[in-house]
Order: C-alpha cells, then structure tokens, then sequence
C-alpha cells in the first residue's frame, strides 16, 4: 500500500504544491503565487502532457499564463502511452532545472499519483509490457480489473480513474510483475514540499464544473475530440482517457445522443471531483485555503 509521506525535509529544496478538485482554481492560484514568488510551474495532470488535448483536458491558454514558464505540456503523443515513471523523470529534470535558477518550483494538478511521484518520491518500477496477460486481463469488464487492482494495491486504486481500462490493467500488471504493490521510500525523498489545497464548496464547485463544461462545448471540445480520432487516436485510446474523451467518443460513435453525452460526463466529472478531495483530505500535510492571501501567507511563513 502506498504510505504517504510524514513530513518534509528541511534540508532539501523547498517545492509548492497545489492540490483540490476539478474546476477548483488550481492554475489560476499557481499562476498568482508563480507571480508573486518568482516561480515557475509544473504540470501535473496525466491528460495535459498530451498534445492535442487541449479544451477537453483545460490545458491553460498562452495568455492565462501571464509569462509564467508552464512545463510538462504537450510532451507526448497521445497514440503512444505515456508512464507515470516517465512523467518522474521529466518533472524531476524540470524542478532541478527551476532550482538551478533560483526560482521556485510549483508542481500543480489533479492527478494525485503525478503529485506523488514527485512529493512522495514514489519509487515507480521499470516494468515492460506483457502482452499475454494483458490480453486475458481485456477479458475482465472494467469494474472486475477496478476490484482486482483493489485486492492487490489499494493505495494506486484510491488515485486511479476507475473508468479507466488501459491505466487500470498498467497497474495490475506492475503488481503481477513485481509481486508488491507501488511502494514510496522516504529515502529518496527529495523535495521539502508546502502543500496547499483549495477548499471550496460542494454546491459552487458544482456550479464550477456545470459552467466550465458549457463553455469547453462551445469552444469546440467534441471538434477537438473528432480531429483526435482523424489524426489516427482510436476510439478506443479516446475512451481510455476518461471523463470528457470517453462520452463524446461514445457520442460520435452514435453509442449514445447528445443528451445522455451530457449529462453522464456532467455525473462524472462530478464524481471525479469527489474522489479528488476523498484521496487529499487523509493527507494530513495538507494546508487548506480558500483565498489567495491565505496560500500568500502560508509560504512567507514557511520562508519559502
């Protein structure tokens, strides 16, 4: 089972991360406080390091940066598959490269095991593909591979998609590999990480999401989808990633109509949200904040 760090070391170099739900406000906090502190920012959303994926995964425009350098955007293709461990090994370049300039390295996102792999020093094994189980495992319906990754890791399945049939047979073939589940070694710890977490209501993040949602549709998120799938991402790679990809592939599939694309992805992203906050709220480092001069205070405390 994955352990969650008991502290921060102070000797080493000290990283912000920012944590919440979905639609919470996390980039436009980075951003502010990047500003403020002289940092710069690291991605951490398993979807975003995609090309391509721009509306359906709410990759930050150039403008809404406001100068600030954004890393581990657009770094793969999305017909390739891209590991959490290569992910480490890039974002951990990135924040030795952000030290050496004597800036201040701010890692944000809601993908909790990308988090962890930096924060945590998660140590992610090297495991090549065996296509022999992966093929029995694509017997399995999705809700057989979520429980038997349960059964096995129930620390990865508290941060995994559920939904997510390739990320969920990935894990379950690294424990069959290694015969332990992801562990994390305080050892290789190498970051004094400030942690600050968005707190916001259930009722207006809900709102938040509702809007968010209306507006990708009008920005063109099923075009985005459609000329993913033209370019040569299958259907099934699409439904893969989740949440947003997953219903309006089905919907362009005509697997379903437009108003049941609708509100099923409303329903998950909602749930998604939720499982965001039910991982971060046991994670006891965690500051949580809900105005910026709060998360402004929390790091000239910590003399960051």
């Amino acid at each position: 089972m994955l352990q969650m760090g008991t502290g921060r070391k102070k000797d080493n170099p000290k990283i912000i991360v920012i944590v919440g739900p979905t639609a919470s406000g996390k980039s436009d906090l980075a951003v502010s406080l990047a500003k403020k502190f002289d940092g710069e920012i690291i991605s951490a959303d398993s979807r975003q390091v995609y090309k391509g994926m721009d509306i359906g995964t709410g990759k930050i425009k150039e403008e809404e940066m406001k100068g600030v350098p954004h890393y581990l955007l657009d770094v793969a293709d999305p017909k390739e598959k891209f590991s959490v461990a290569k992910y480490k090994l890039l974002a951990e370049e990135k924040v030795e490269e952000i030290i050496n300039k004597k800036k201040l390295p701010i890692i944000c996102g809601g993908t909790a095991f990308y988090v962890s792999a930096i924060a945590d020093g998660i140590i992610i094994p090297e495991v090549p593909p065996d296509w022999k189980l992966r093929k029995k495992l694509e017997e399995l319906k999705t809700e057989e591979l979520f429980n038997k990754l349960k059964k096995i890791d129930i620390g990865r399945a508290k941060k995994i998609d559920e939904k997510n049939r390739r990320r969920l047979i990935r894990a379950i073939e690294i424990v069959d590999k290694t015969k332990k589940p992801v562990q994390k070694t305080r050892i290789e710890q190498k970051y004094n990480p400030l942690f600050i977490g968005i707190q916001i209501e259930k009722e207006k993040l809900h709102e938040r999401i509702k809007r968010r949602l209306d507006q990708r549709l009008e920005e063109g998120m099923i075009d985005e989808v459609m000329t993913l799938n033209k370019s040569g991402v299958s259907w099934k790679i699409l439904e893969d990633f989740g949440l947003e990809y997953r219903w309006i592939a089905r919907y362009l599939q005509n697997k379903i109509d437009y108003n049941e694309m609708y509100e099923s992805l409303l329903t998950d992203i909602k749930k998604f949200s939720k499982r965001q906050m039910t991982w971060w709220k046991n994670d006891k480092r965690i500051s949580w904040i809900k105005k910026y001069k709060e998360a402004e205070k929390l790091i000239k405390n910590n003399a960051f």
